[in-house]
């Protein structure tokens, strides 16, 4: 299963948390990163004290699982158009951010892995949101 993973996920797997690392083993024969999850982990190392160690691990964990890096693209972008207006149509906004993250999720044809219960709104990507 191509599985794309949100920053939610990134962090419980780095924190070693068992559910995620038993459902990557498991189901993830492949997997992906968004651009945008790189970032919001960017943002959350600048702000901590372990910075160059959060970004030694993050580089560490891509190469050791293989993770395929999902950039913002002209055909991310329009995926990202068709899945907010999709949102706004229904009244269901989400984080902007997770809307790019699914449109890169959408763009690779893969299952987001995540633990955030708003990307239940997005009917354009496959998802498994864990509890």
């Amino acid at each position: 299963m191509k599985l794309v993973l949100d920053t939610n996920i990134y962090c419980d797997f780095a924190e070693g948390i068992a559910q995620t690392v038993d459902i990557l083993a498991d189901l993830g024969q492949t997997l992906f990163l968004p651009a945008i999850v790189i970032g919001e982990l960017s943002y959350g190392f600048m702000k901590g004290s372990r910075r160059a160690a959060n970004e030694r691990k993050i580089d560490e964990i891509i190469q050791l699982l293989e993770i395929q890096i999902v950039d913002v693209t002209r055909s991310v972008a329009s995926k990202y158009g068709l899945i907010y207006l999709s949102l706004v149509q229904k009244g269901r906004k989400i984080p902007l951010n997770d809307v790019w993250i699914a449109a890169c999720c959408m763009e690779v044809g893969g299952t987001l892995l995540t633990r955030d219960h708003h990307f239940e709104h997005v009917d354009q990507i496959d998802k498994i949101i864990l509890t």
